[in-house]
């Protein structure tokens, strides 16, 4: 955990909507998501497949298919400056240099038919025009010494299928950090690597944002991984985000029932008894093709009341940045409120 007191934000996303028209109808992929971003911080944004996680950060990279993707509504700040409102060329200014990604799968972000030399230095001239090719190849064997591939030199001239996946992800970091990214986003980085190899990635991500002052989005499904790396997280469910905190208070009093639900849903050495069936949550998540105005997380919920299946709860602040939202934490004349709209748009239509 990294973050710096008191240190500025680097970007700051304000009510993203991204949509995709489909012929079944809007797929509302992220529907009004906010968060902040500080300088060497790692923010975690964790939730079930289909959240909504790598839509939310594509967007920020403007990594959308358009068609049949849109961002239909919100602002992305990065240093100030909408990224949503720049042209595509400034962007691709942005893109790489200052804010760079990790995807998932590094063998298909790598071109198969291009040794990693190519790739790393065509990356670092793109965006430095003033650097020779023998000063970028010289600081791309640099970047991979420090990601700790053995022989640099060497290994440079090789093509992506002469590495092992956990050296492929780390040729991908290398990559990403080689023009001094402000923002680095971690789309789940571990996936298929095997378990020593995850926790050594992710010490490395660690290590390197510690040390370049890289703020880090961490996209992931593991919990346990947040706990150890994050100092924020968000949590998202259908689109939108349930409930953000900072990562000890998050653990220490996770409010919305989906949260707990994640959380009781991690093995526990200490809890796990032979027998014990693990905690599930119940159902599937919903489908974002045009939700009804309500909680979508109310058909899994065992806390569910009928508010919850007429109208989205507020947002409410906890107190130390902590907020959910979930009409557990509302008055009840709120909830009265809501019930009485849904009531009369019913007897509307």
């Amino acid at each position: 955990m990294n973050q710096k007191p008191n240190a500025k934000v680097v970007l700051e996303v304000k009510d993203l909507k991204t949509y995709f028209k489909t012929d079944a109808g809007i797929v509302k992929a992220v529907d009004g998501v906010s968060f902040t971003l500080h300088e060497g911080e790692t923010l975690g944004i964790v939730g079930e497949s289909g959240s909504g996680k790598s839509v939310t950060n594509l967007s920020i990279m403007r990594l959308i298919p358009s068609p049949p993707g849109k961002i239909v509504g919100g602002e992305a700040l990065f240093d100030g400056v909408d990224i949503f409102k720049v042209t595509e060329k400034e962007m691709r200014g942005i893109r790489g240099k200052k804010i760079s990604m990790i995807f998932q799968d590094p063998m298909t972000s790598l071109n198969p038919f291009l040794r990693i030399s190519t790739q790393m230095v065509e990356t670092i001239r793109l965006h430095e025009k003033d650097v020779s090719k023998q000063d970028a190849l010289k600081r791309s064997i640099d970047m991979l010494k420090l990601v700790g591939i053995p022989s640099a030199e060497k290994r440079i001239q090789n093509y992506p299928h002469q590495f092992s996946g956990g050296m492929r992800q780390r040729v991908m970091i290398a990559m990403a950090l080689s023009c001094n990214a402000q923002v680095l986003v971690a789309d789940e980085p571990t996936t298929a690597l095997d378990v020593t190899i995850q926790a050594q990635i992710l010490e490395l991500i660690d290590k390197l944002s510690t040390k370049m002052g890289t703020a880090v989005i961490l996209i992931t499904h593991d919990l346990g991984v947040v706990a150890g790396m994050c100092d924020h997280v968000c949590v998202m469910y259908a689109g939108k985000i349930v409930e953000k905190a900072a990562t000890d208070d998050l653990y220490a009093r996770p409010s919305h029932p989906y949260t707990e639900g994640l959380i009781k849903s991690v093995p526990r050495m200490d809890t796990t008894k032979k027998g014990n069936r693990l905690f599930s949550i119940e159902g599937q998540p919903p489908n974002v093709i045009d939700l009804p105005p309500c909680c979508p997380f109310h058909p899994r919920c065992h806390k569910a009341m009928e508010v919850c299946r007429h109208a989205y709860p507020p947002v409410k602040d906890l107190g130390a940045g902590h907020e959910v939202a979930c009409w557990l934490f509302a008055d009840e004349a709120a909830k009265a409120q809501a019930l009485k709209e849904a009531n009369v748009e019913e007897q509307a239509t």
